[in-house]
């Protein structure tokens, strides 16, 4: 739906055929024909617009205006004038009117005033949390490399476009995308909406991990005035927010099981019902869900929904580690040289080729976030046109093992050959822990990592002993 209106009408027939007009356009319309009732509605159905006439039965249209303005100061009201009086209209905007109509009503110019003010209560009640990307920011295009791994992705990506833009409904399937943390999964997630059928409307996201429970179901489902102690006004959930675009939950596998079971009952009957509200509102959203941990493990556990994980991932995409990628290491390396160069207002920099060998060997737990950070602080600090080994601040100090001498103090050592992935990363982690002394938002700001993803780690290699107390 795109919004709900509610008309203050006495005149039944006029109302009746604004209400067949409006519900065309997809419009939830309610009427009410005196004022009293208008009020009741108003409580129960939360209408975002109110078409009030300003000659009722019962009470001043004026007086209504004003009622409405104090039980939501929010609310947006359209008035209209029987005689075009411009005394009257003036009158209604000062006491908060959101604008004014005439009669005999244009339709055309109703349903163009109606559509701004639906947008501008959006616009006001949007959540704080979540933000939009902009379409030349998110395409295909910006996933950089042509590593097999990276080739596979694009090609399933294509694949499932295609298949987006032959549906013969607007029904489009959840996704899934998997991978490790800072391998770009909101960029494929962006690049997903701002391709498909739905790139024209809002691509909102929120990150489930960083807002509290009570609090994400507030930014998830809305709420009216009174909810909850600090709900003054009436608040656009996220699902309205994006309503017949997409909305992205990054960090899925951390949503409370409480949440999980409200979340499920919204993706099967398309509607949501904000706190504190009395009736449900259909949505039009799609779905795009992201994790950077094992879903199947936390099914397992207890943890995380089996039914609402089947209906997240109808679809699921793989993003590649870094790691496994190959040249693409340094095609992004330079890539990221070159904005941080421009950024910065410094010459031309490059690598020298035995600090691309640095480059290409480093494990990068922390993938690509990990490397643009690498690269940033390159250019920040480096003096020398040349970039050389000893200038990366690599965790494993790979300087060391392109230069004659001890290492330096301060710096690791690379492992030796043979060793598995998972030794050098709890290595990793343990040295970073002994360089931070145990304090945990440094710890994953070495790392590259987000501060849930460091505590995933230091449970799963048994290091909390080496935690700050």
């Amino acid at each position: 739906m795109l919004g709900g209106i509610l008309i203050v009408e006495d005149e039944s027939t006029l109302a009746k055929n604004l209400k067949r007009y409006l519900e065309r356009y997809q419009y939830d319309v309610r009427i009410a024909e005196r004022a009293q009732e208008g009020f009741q509605l108003f409580e129960t159905f939360r209408p975002d617009v109110v078409l009030l006439d300003l000659q009722l039965p019962d009470l001043n249209g004026l007086e209504v205006l004003t009622l409405l303005q104090k039980r939501d100061p929010q609310a947006k009201v359209i008035v209209i004038t029987a005689y075009g009086s411009v005394q009257t209209a003036v009158e209604a905007i000062k006491s908060g009117a959101y604008d004014y109509l005439s009669k005999p009503l244009v339709l055309e110019e109703l349903k163009i005033l109606l559509d701004k003010a639906v947008e501008h209560t959006r616009l006001e009640g949007a959540p704080s949390c979540y933000r939009t990307r902009e379409a030349s920011d998110s395409g295909l295009t910006h996933l950089l490399g042509e590593s097999p791994p990276m080739r596979t992705l694009k090609a399933q990506l294509q694949q499932l476009l295609q298949a987006e833009h032959a549906l013969t409904d607007a029904d489009v399937p959840a996704i899934l995308i998997t991978g490790d943390t800072g391998t770009g999964k909101e960029l494929v997630a962006r690049a997903l909406h701002y391709h498909g059928r739905r790139k024209d409307h809002p691509f909102v996201e929120v990150n489930c991990a960083a807002l509290p429970e009570h609090l994400l179901e507030a930014e998830l489902f809305g709420y009216e005035p009174g909810a909850f102690t600090d709900a003054k006004g009436r608040k656009l959930g996220l699902f309205e927010a994006a309503e017949s675009g997409t909305l992205f939950l990054d960090e899925i596998g951390n949503l409370d099981l409480s949440l999980q079971a409200k979340l499920l009952k919204t993706l099967e009957d398309k509607v949501v019902r904000r706190l504190g509200g009395l009736r449900e509102r259909r949505v039009d959203t799609r779905i795009i869900a992201a994790t950077n941990q094992h879903m199947e493990h936390l099914v397992r556990q207890g943890k995380f929904r089996s039914d609402l994980y089947f209906r997240l991932r109808v679809v699921e995409v793989t993003v590649p580690p870094l790691r496994e990628r190959g040249q693409d290491i340094l095609l992004l390396a330079r890539h990221f040289l070159h904005l941080h160069c421009r950024r910065y207002g410094k010459t031309s920099m490059r690598f020298s080729p035995a600090a691309e060998e640095a480059l290409l060997r480093y494990p990068w737990p922390g993938n690509i976030r990990e490397l643009r950070n690498v690269v940033e602080q390159t250019v920040l600090l480096s003096p020398q046109e040349v970039i050389k080994p000893a200038q990366l601040p690599l965790l494993f100090g790979l300087a060391q093992a392109y230069s004659e001498g001890e290492p330096e103090a301060g710096h690791f050592v690379l492992p030796p050959q043979g060793i598995s992935l998972q030794e050098v990363e709890r290595d990793l982690v343990h040295q970073a822990l002994e360089r931070t002394g145990g304090n945990i938002t440094q710890t994953a700001k070495l790392l590259g990592l987000s501060r849930d993803t460091l505590r995933y780690r230091i449970d799963k290699y048994g290091l909390k002993s080496y935690l700050r107390a």
